[in-house]
C-alpha cells in the first residue's frame, strides 16, 4: 500500500517532493519521484508488501516509438500472476504486481477493467495523463486544478494550496487528460434470482466458497497477514476463512473495558487458535486522540468519526505486528445487516438498497478503513467486496437477504459459517464495531471535544454545511483547524447515511 501525488502542466511541479513529505504515513518504507517533462512529475511513497527487494515506484519505461510511460500506483492487484503470464513479452523490471498496471494498459486503456483488486493509478503515455480507480473505490484518489493544470493526490491533505475544483475519482472510472472521463465498472444491476430457484443451503454454500476464494486471494504479500476481529459476525467468518490457510494468525480486537467486544473476540479468538492481541481502551486516551482521527480521516461526519476512533486504535495495535489484515467491512451492505434494513419489506426495494449503499461505500466506511489503517503505514484488504462476491450475493434471491420473520439478519452468511464458529457467535446480535467497542456511547458525552461551540452561531458561520449537532460541530472545527488547505478539504467531505433520502 502507498501514497501517490502528481502535477500535470503544473509550473511548480518541483514541489511533488513536498506533498510527498505529507504521505509519509501512508509508505514509509520507500520515496521515488520522476519528473517527465516540465510541469510534470510524479511521486510515491510506498508501504512494502510484495517484492520488497526491487518494487519500487515510480515504473519509468520507454517505449520502441520513443514515448516515456510512467506508472505510479497504490492498492494490489490480486490476478497479477494470472496478467503476467499473458504479458511475458513484456520488458517487467520487478515483481511488483503493480507494474502489471503499466504493461497491461500500454496502448489500450479499456483493459483496466480486467484489473481484479483495489487501486489507485497514475498513467503517464507520452502527453496523457490516465487517473483510474478500482470498481468500488476500495483505494482513494483525489484530483483538482492548479493554475489550469492537474493535480492529484491519494489523500485532501496532501493537494497543494490554491487547488480547486478538488474532488474524489469516482470508483470503476478512469480520467484521461485526453479522453476525457470514463465509467468502466459500477455495482451489477442485474435483477435477484426469483424466489424458489435455489435454497437457503444452497445458497449459504455459494457464498462461503466464493468467500473463501476472496480470502485466499487476499493473502498475497511477502510480509505477513493479520485480521481485525470484534467478536461479530463479519469479521469472525473472516478470521473463521483465513484460519484455514494461515497457521500462526494474528487477530486483534480493542474495546472499552467490559465491552462486548472484547468478550466476545476472547471466544472466537480461543476457538480459532489465534494469536489474539487486545488493547482496553480508556476514556482519556480516546478523548486524546479524537482531534488526530479526525484529521487523519480527512471528514467530520459524526457517525464516521465515531466508527473510526475504534478503528484507529485497533489499526495502531495490528501495526504493532503485521503489514496487512483483513476486515469485515461490506457484508452489512451484501447481506442486510442493518438495523434499518428490517422496514424494507420488498425484494425489489432490497435489490435496489443493496446496490446504492455498496456504490457509496468509497466516501464512508471505505474512507474510514483506508485512512484509519494507513495512518499506521498498515494494509487493510476487504473480502467482502471482491466484485466476484458481490455479484454472488447480489444474484441470490433477495428474499433470502431479508431479515428473517424472527428478525435475524445475514442469515445467509451466519448459515455459511455456522459450522466454523461457536454457536453463540454466528447467532450473536448484530452491533456495529463503534458500538460493540463502546465508543459510541462514549464519544457524545466528551463535552471539551466540542470546545464551547454556540450550535447556532457555528452553523451560521458554515453556510451550507448542514452541521447536525454540537458534536459535528466539533470535528468540523478540528478539521479545520488541523490540516494545511482547509479551504480544499473541507468542501469535499461526504455525509454518512443509512438510508436513501426521503
Amino acid at each position: 500500500m502507498c501514497g501517490i501525488v502528481g502535477l500535470w502542466d503544473v509550473a511548480s511541479a518541483a514541489e511533488v517532493g513536498t506533498l510527498l513529505s505529507t504521505l509519509v504515513h501512508r509508505g514509509p518504507d520507500g520515496r521515488g519521484t520522476a519528473e517527465l517533462a516540465p510541469g510534470r512529475a510524479f511521486g510515491h511513497q510506498r508501504l512494502s508488501i510484495v517484492d520488497l527487494e526491487t518494487g519500487a515506484q515510480p515504473f519509468v519505461q520507454t517505449a520502441a516509438d520513443g514515448r516515456v510511460r510512467c506508472l505510479v500506483a497504490n492498492g494490489e492487484i490480486y490476478n497479477a500472476p494470472d496478467l503476467r503470464d499473458e504479458l511475458a513479452h513484456a520488458p517487467f523490471t520487478s515483481a511488483s504486481d503493480s507494474e502489471v498496471i503499466l504493461h497491461l494498459l500500454d496502448g489500450d486503456a479499456g483493459a483496466v477493467d480486467r484489473l481484479h483488486g483495489m487501486f489507485a493509478f497514475a498513467l503517464a503515455e507520452g502527453d496523457e495523463l490516465l487517473l483510474g480507480r478500482d470498481p468500488l473505490g476500495i483505494k482513494p484518489l483525489y484530483v483538482g486544478t492548479v493554475d489550469g493544470g492537474t493535480v492529484f493526490a491519494s489523500e485532501l491533505k496532501a493537494l497543494p494550496a490554491g487547488t480547486a475544483d478538488a474532488r474524489a475519482l469516482l470508483p470503476g472510472s478512469t480520467l484521461s487528460s485526453v479522453a476525457g472521463a470514463h465509467r468502466y465498472a459500477e455495482v451489477p444491476d442485474t435483477p435477484a434470482a426469483p424466489e424458489g430457484s435455489t435454497t437457503p443451503e444452497a445458497a449459504a454454500a455459494q457464498v462461503r466458497e466464493v468467500l473463501d476464494q476472496a480470502v485466499v486471494a487476499r493473502l498475497m504479500a511477502d510480509v505477513p497477514v493479520g485480521a481485525f476481529l470484534s467478536g461479530g459476525l463479519d469479521s469472525s467468518a473472516i478470521c473463521a476463512l483465513l484460519r484455514q490457510h494461515v497457521d500462526d494468525l494474528h487477530t486483534f480486537t480493542v474495546g472499552l473495558e467490559g465491552s462486548p467486544d472484547l468478550v466476545a473476540a476472547r471466544v472466537v479468538a480461543e476457538h480459532l487458535g489465534t494469536i489474539h492481541h487486545e488493547h482496553v481502551l480508556t476514556v482519556d486516551e480516546v478523548a486524546a486522540a479524537v482531534p488526530e482521527v479526525v484529521v487523519a480521516l480527512e471528514s467530520f461526519d459524526q457517525d464516521l468519526v465515531r466508527s473510526a476512533v475504534p478503528t484507529w486504535f485497533v489499526s495502531r495495535l495490528a501495526a504493532q505486528h503485521v503489514k496487512v489484515v483483513l476486515t469485515g467491512e461490506g457484508a452489512d451492505e451484501l447481506f442486510a445487516g442493518y438495523a434499518y434494513h428490517k422496514a424494507i419489506t420488498d425484494p425489489v426495494a432490497l435489490q435496489a438498497e443493496a446496490r446504492r449503499s455498496i456504490g457509496e461505500l468509497h466516501h464512508v466506511n471505505l474512507q474510514r478503513v483506508d485512512r484509519m489503517t494507513m495512518a499506521h503505514s498498515l494494509e487493510a484488504r476487504v473480502p467482502f467486496l471482491d466484485t466476484r462476491m458481490i455479484a454472488t450475493a447480489l444474484a441470490l434471491p433477495a428474499e433470502m437477504r431479508l431479515p428473517t420473520v424472527g428478525g435475524i439478519e445475514k442469515t445467509l452468511l451466519r448459515m455459511a459459517v455456522d459450522d466454523l464458529l461457536p454457536h453463540d457467535i454466528v447467532w450473536r446480535d448484530k452491533a456495529q464495531f463503534d458500538e460493540g467497542s463502546g465508543t459510541a456511547d462514549l464519544l457524545p458525552t466528551l463535552e471539551h471535544l466540542s470546545d464551547g461551540i454556540d450550535l447556532d452561531a457555528y452553523r451560521a458561520a458554515q453556510p451550507g454545511t448542514d452541521l447536525r449537532s454540537v458534536e459535528e460541530c466539533g470535528y468540523h472545527q478540528m478539521l479545520a483547524r488541523g490540516v494545511d488547505h482547509p479551504e480544499v478539504v473541507l468542501p469535499t467531505v461526504a455525509r454518512w447515511a443509512d438510508r436513501p433520502a426521503a
